[in-house]
């Protein structure tokens, strides 16, 4: 992309705080929350630049920010993060949303300042940035920054796509923008569309409607868990759906500004409408599935490679909290056969959660040689994890599952019945010292990835001599 995405819009301070809930008021009818942490983050168009910055992009934004101590922090925030801030001068106080989270739930949300206001003119180096900008995202929280006229006046001849996210309290998108992408609720509130029937009929038909009122060139329509809606110049709506269900959704704060973010990019990479609605779809949901806005906090503090791993943590404590059984088992799973699916099958009857330890494709080439993996990691756990009788994949670099293991302990570590009684396995010394048990299941005999692979490789060469 040449220059820098610019995100345009409402930045607010969101504030989680976290803690246990272990009795009632005496006063009132109320639960008393013991914080147990406290996480500050941007949120609003905040939130959208932070979740677009990564280290090969130039993200900016384009906000108001209040002469306050939110104002700083927020500010203090975003540089961490890599974003450039272009600040107008916002009277008032900063807008805030206090969180008071317990087991994973949001109990109350306490909201502070943030009268809609309107800042004053933007110096002439936003006007600058806007015009050298490889994409734009107007992220619009209903608050006042875009309806700013010499704003509007230079997102209207921005040469680069333009993509609107937004609020119904907010000022129509400026004529003339690649993409807006309201959610199915902000649709019905923007076009005012109370008719009846499907998720999908309905975006469809508003959606044509607020890109004729808009002279949009596209509108997505965020549906949830069922993906996005595509509504552009063809009569036909594109459905596109999420790449896998999410499971157990934590926190879906911020699953819109991962969508528009993702969108802008794409759109600025040359990617056609179709395209960046896919991609944001897909980051949208990966978004969700790692735990939202909930997660950003881990994603900061654990290595990417560890993402995984703290996520099969979280599903362990959850299982063993509520005096449940966690069993695990591992592999290579190259290519996934009958013989696996037995395997994990019967594995997960043992217990009530099934991790499966996956060797990464480095580690799959220190044990089979350099022509393994047929299948990259990337694909492998995926379709583990699309399998009904796994809760969890962690992938590990090592030779042997002996860290992920020391970390998740698990209750029962499973083996196929091809391994024999299990007693030679490296790790059951490992998982004997927290009481763990080591088993095996019953194996299908015959299946194998190298006996696939060499079936296949024989026939191959059947096909080649008779054509010959």
């Amino acid at each position: 992309m040449n220059g820098p995405l610019v995100v345009v819009g409402d930045a607010l301070l969101d504030r989680d705080v976290t803690g246990v809930v272990g009795r009632v008021a005496p006063d009132a009818p109320v639960p008393v929350l013991d914080e147990r942490s406290s996480t500050d983050r941007p949120g609003g168009a905040g939130l959208a630049a932070l979740l677009a910055a990564a280290p090969d992009s130039e993200v900016a934004l384009v906000t108001g920010l209040a002469d306050d101590a939110g104002g700083a922090r927020l500010a203090e925030l975003l540089a961490e993060a890599g974003v450039e801030v272009y600040p107008l001068r916002l009277p008032g106080a900063t807008a805030e949303k206090i969180r008071l989270r317990a087991g994973g739930q949001t109990l109350l949300r306490l909201d502070r300042g943030g009268e809609p206001r309107q800042p004053g003119e933007p110096p002439e180096a936003v006007l600058e940035l806007l015009s050298r900008a490889g994409a734009i995202l107007v992220s619009d929280y209903g608050r006042g920054l875009v309806r700013q006229p010499a704003l509007r006046a230079a997102l209207a001849r921005a040469a680069a796509p333009v993509v609107w996210d937004p609020h119904p309290r907010g000022p129509a998108a400026v004529p003339g923008v690649r993409l807006a992408t309201p959610n199915l609720g902000e649709l019905r509130q923007l076009t005012g569309d109370a008719g009846a029937g499907s998720a999908l009929s309905t975006a469809t038909r508003a959606g044509h409607e607020l890109r004729r009122r808009w002279r949009a060139g596209a509108v997505a329509v965020t549906v949830g868990a069922d993906g996005a809606v595509l509504c552009h110049a063809g009569a036909t709506p594109l459905v596109v759906p999420p790449p896998a269900g999410p499971g157990h959704v934590e926190d879906t704060c911020g699953a819109g500004d991962r969508f528009a973010a993702t969108a802008a990019l794409a759109l600025g990479a040359g990617a056609s409408v179709a395209e960046a609605t896919q991609e944001a779809v897909a980051a949208a949901s990966a978004y969700v599935a790692a735990g939202g806005a909930a997660g950003l906090r881990r994603e900061a503090e654990q290595p990417p490679t560890l993402a995984a791993a703290r996520t099969a943590e979280e599903l362990v404590a959850r299982v063993r909290a509520d005096g449940g059984t966690v069993v695990a088992t591992g592999g290579c799973f190259d290519i996934l056969h009958a013989g696996h699916l037995a395997t994990l099958q019967a594995a997960r009857r043992l217990g009530d959660c099934l991790v499966v330890c996956l060797n990464s494709d480095h580690s799959v080439r220190g044990l089979k040689g350099p022509e393994r993996p047929v299948n990259p990691e990337e694909d492998r756990a995926g379709l583990l994890a699309a399998l009904d009788c796994v809760d969890a994949v962690v992938v590990f670099d090592e030779a042997t599952p002996h860290q992920v293991l020391a970390r998740l302990r698990p209750d029962l570590w499973v083996k196929g019945g091809d391994y024999g009684d299990g007693a030679d396995l490296p790790e059951a010394d490992l998982v004997r010292r927290w009481g763990g048990r080591v088993v095996t299941v019953p194996y299908l005999a015959g299946r194998s990835t190298t006996g696939t692979i060499s079936a296949a490789r024989t026939r191959g060469l059947h096909l080649v001599k008779g054509a010959v």
